[in-house]
């Protein structure tokens, strides 16, 4: 076992999702208050160890497949870096952590947290298979690290901010499922455009012959363009009456939209126009528009909590 193993099977490239747990921090204007900030850092810490505890779990109960999958059989559990014993210690060992982290934070972060392992264990296991059903599974993913981040800063997770983050959870989700969907089906891709970011293929690549999840079985290009369109629809009209009745600024908080509105408009750009086919993590993180949407989004949400009266 190397310690490059264990971190690439942790897949840290994913823990930028487990920064939600600061919504709660940030909605409730607690952002100055030395105590809160370090709770809500100690959940987001638990989330990222818990996560990575079900990336192992999964890589380990879909080894075997890996190893058949051109791209996937170079993960090191599949590729025999790292053991199936010395994974299977680490993941009881992170889930250990992060239960115990969230456990002095509070509780029921401590819960929230091992409930979070649950269904993403159940997510490895059976649900990722049913269609629908494995998309709304990753979206409980996303409410449960708002709600446990609410829940550390003692604060209250409003109904329109967890439809929100319900919303657009479903809506990455789906946009992936596309991804992953025209990967499948090479004959009803549309040629990418020049100057694709990320690792687009052009038709007959090898990226599309390749086989990504049985669940694809079930999805159609058109179904999912209808999933899409709904979920974004909805996510920005939650948006939109969450800022326009904010608990703590009113309806000052519509100053925040248009780098929500943005945000969703470049990614429905990139899959759609770009064809890129970069993870969730990687385009949120790497793609110059959405960092601008979320540093403006962010810059708009701290003035209008803390600098405009």
């Amino acid at each position: 076992m190397t310690a490059r193993a264990v971190l690439v099977s942790m897949r840290p490239q994913e823990w930028v999702k487990n920064l939600l747990v600061y919504a709660g921090l940030l909605f409730s204007g607690q952002v100055d208050e030395g105590a809160q900030v370090l709770a809500a850092t100690l959940t987001f810490v638990a989330f990222c160890a818990i996560s990575s505890a079900g990336y192992l779990f999964n890589d380990l109960h879909d080894r075997e497949h890996d190893r058949l999958h051109p791209e996937k059989r170079t993960r090191p559990i599949a590729s025999g870096a790292l053991t199936v014993a010395a994974a299977a210690a680490v993941a009881a060992a992170l889930a250990l952590a992060a239960v115990a982290i969230g456990l002095v934070v509070e509780p029921e972060v401590g819960g929230l947290v091992a409930l979070y392992g649950v269904i993403a264990a159940a997510y490895s296991v059976v649900l990722k298979r049913l269609v629908i059903l494995d998309v709304m599974t990753i979206a409980s993913l996303f409410i449960l690290r708002v709600v446990a981040g609410a829940v550390a800063v003692e604060a209250t997770a409003s109904e329109f901010l967890l439809i929100c983050t319900a919303m657009l959870a479903l809506f990455l989700g789906f946009t992936k499922r596309r991804q992953e969907a025209l990967l499948e089906m090479p004959e009803q891709a549309p040629a990418p455009r020049p100057g694709a970011p990320g690792p687009g293929q052009a038709p007959g690549s090898e990226a599309q012959e390749r086989a990504t999840r049985p669940v694809l079985e079930h999805y159609s290009l058109p179904f999912l363009d209808q999933m899409v369109a709904m979920v974004t629809a909805a996510a920005i009209l939650s948006y939109v009456i969450y800022a326009v009745d904010s608990p703590l600024a009113g309806s000052k908080m519509l100053a925040t939209a248009p780098s929500v509105l943005y945000g969703i408009f470049r990614y429905l750009y990139l899959i759609y126009d770009r064809r890129d086919t970069r993870s969730t993590a990687a385009i949120l993180t790497e793609d110059p528009g959405m960092i601008f949407a979320a540093v403006t989004w962010i810059g708009a949400a701290l003035a209008v909590l803390y600098l405009w009266d």
